[in-house]
């Protein structure tokens, strides 16, 4: 039996095990039973429900859910890990284990013969590696790979740019991606004394409640970057040269900041995704 609450015994563990930590995929064990708790217990799934866990490591977390009867998929890049995660769940009919990249498994189990697979899973979970969340959380929205709640740990800095709202210092492309899908907000800051290794940096939990808005057009994505590629310049300067591009006519900025009556002299990060979602439907309504 893993004990998952202390640092010296998982450090022994590792070197009875011939592993060791890579600092390139982002690995930090929670080692806080309380954290992991309230955690768990804001996921809110129920027996029966499946749950995709992201970066298992030793499988802390992994029997937390196992637990409470959850259907759980874990996507696991180590190598030794994975080693570990097998011996440990063998007998866990409720377990399967996804190994790999998960940038690069999760599309497969999402999607087959080019459509969304129907049970697709209702929750994810995970501690997600810092140098990954951004990336992988935008794949999943931008793809419509949306789930009835997340619960997620993620780099603090990462964290105040999702649950920051227009007009605020932090907010982003990235806050008006997932606030498109979701209604975001902070759970607990997690400090470094919670994990092993210690962390340089705060670590932030963060619940997304999926809220069930109709998928936004297909220019809603490359819009949002656009308008905040150059984030010093007015939305009226921005969404030209974006027009330009697609339609080969920048003057046609005019007309969709009249629509939505916006002046142009608005910047991007005063933009609800509202707005955002708003300027996507009149560019894709456009017809020349």
């Amino acid at each position: 039996m893993i004990n998952y609450n202390s640092s010296a015994a998982l450090r022994s563990f590792l070197e009875q095990e011939g592993l060791g930590m890579r600092k390139k995929f982002g690995q930090n064990f929670l080692i806080n039973p309380n954290v992991r708790q309230t955690l768990v217990d804001a996921l809110g799934a129920q027996e029966g429900d499946e749950v995709w866990e992201i970066g298992p490591g030793l499988g802390a977390m992994t029997a937390m859910l196992l637990e409470k009867k959850l259907k759980v998929k874990a996507f696991e890049i180590d190598g030794g890990f994975i080693r570990i995660l097998k011996r440990e769940f063998a007998e866990e009919k409720n377990f399967c284990l996804i190994e790999g990249d998960v940038l690069k498994t999760w599309k497969n189990n999402f999607i087959e013969n080019g459509e969304p697979v129907c049970n697709a899973a209702p929750f994810l979970f995970g501690n997600l590696p810092y140098n990954i969340a951004a990336a992988f959380l935008a794949d999943l929205i931008e793809n419509g790979c949306l789930f009835r709640r997340m619960v997620v740990t993620v780099q603090k800095e990462v964290a105040l740019r999702m649950t920051s709202s227009a007009g605020s210092r932090d907010y982003s492309s990235f806050s008006a991606l997932c606030t498109s899908a979701y209604n975001v907000k902070p759970l607990t800051v997690i400090r470094p004394s919670s994990f092993y290794p210690q962390p340089n940096v705060d670590s932030m939990a963060v619940l997304l409640d999926n809220r069930n808005a109709p998928a936004p057009c297909p220019v809603f994505f490359p819009l949002v970057r656009a308008l905040f590629s150059s984030r010093r310049k007015t939305i009226k300067n921005n969404l030209s040269v974006f027009c330009a591009s697609r339609f080969g006519n920048p003057a046609l900025s005019a007309r969709f900041l009249q629509e939505n009556a916006l002046t142009g002299s608005e910047r991007a990060e005063e933009l609800t995704a509202e707005v955002f979602l708003s300027l996507a439907k009149s560019i894709e309504n456009v017809r020349l």
